[in-house]
């Protein structure tokens, strides 16, 4: 998500993917739109989700590593990427409910769910609102209240227009890829909307029962504590060494790391995902 503005630069930070992952395109309908999405390696099915202005070769090489454990299925959202866009509003409401349909369309009864930035979002959606579809999930880069967003981060949402965005290298780039190469105004409009919409989702947060894997880099766009919040609201936060099991959901802020930052360290992130989809804990003394 968010940011917007800040997940713009990942279009030149983040790496190809890799050669030897083969993928392979395909395209279904859904929802109204016709949504783009590959199919690569073997195993349990893990559903990624990109963030805001990207594609699914902008995500790099982490969806590479993670098919080398699991059948991934990389969608591109509304307006993204290969995928048209529709006259509707882009929401986390409206994403996590495009992925239900996606996941019913192509046979995915129930998957693991890894999204970055505003695919983080619509993957806590989708947990929030189809549960019974998601295995486990890690989501990088998201928080579940407006208010925990960095003061900076905050106080430029107002700020951003169209033509802010439209006069970026990235806006040409868009056009190598997309359905409409002229939809790019129209895409910005709505994520500029996306960031001014409402988002309080604490309750439904302590509500959840899927496990939940939280990365977040120690500079990125929600703060730490609004973190640590998130985590404690999902079960974790207490002393392990006392007996008790650890909580099914983690916590992991990578160091020196910005938001868009987070994607582009594909070793560390696989390091902490695929253990925790796996169910692996780190051996303590008493165990």
């Amino acid at each position: 998500m968010f940011r917007t503005a800040l997940i713009a630069a990942t279009f030149f930070i983040a790496g190809p993917a890799l050669a030897d992952s083969q993928p392979v395109g395909k395209r279904v309908e859904v929802n109204g739109m016709t949504m783009y999405y590959e199919v690569s390696g073997e195993g349990e099915p893990l559903v990624v989700l990109h963030g805001a202005y990207m594609n699914i070769p902008s995500m790099g090489a982490i969806i590479p590593k993670l098919a080398e454990t699991n059948k991934v299925y990389a969608i591109e959202f509304q307006g993204h990427g290969r995928t048209t866009d529709i006259d509707r509003p882009i929401t986390y409401p409206n994403l996590a409910d495009d992925v239900a349909a996606f996941m019913d369309a192509v046979g995915v009864k129930k998957a693991d769910v890894f999204g970055y930035s505003m695919g983080a979002a619509a993957g806590l959606q989708l947990a929030i609102r189809h549960p019974d579809k998601v295995n486990k999930l890690a989501a990088a880069s998201v928080g579940y209240d407006a208010e925990g967003w960095q003061p900076e981060f905050k106080a430029f949402i107002p700020q951003m227009t169209v033509e802010m965005f439209a006069g970026m290298p990235f806006a040409e780039d868009y056009r190598k890829l997309a359905a409409n190469p002229d939809g790019f105004p129209a895409l910005v409009a709505k994520l500029i909307a996306l960031e001014k919409e409402p988002m309080a989702w604490e309750k439904d947060v302590k509500a959840m029962k899927t496990p939940v894997l939280v990365i977040a880099g120690d500079a990125d766009v929600a703060t730490l504590e609004h973190t640590v919040a998130m985590f404690r609201l999902l079960g974790g936060g207490g002393m392990g060494d006392m007996g008790k099991p650890l909580p099914a959901s983690r916590l992991a802020i990578l160091p020196a790391t910005s938001h868009t930052a987070v994607i582009n360290q594909p070793e560390l992130l696989e390091a902490l995902i695929v253990p925790f989809f796996k169910g692996e804990t780190p051996k303590g003394l008493f165990q």
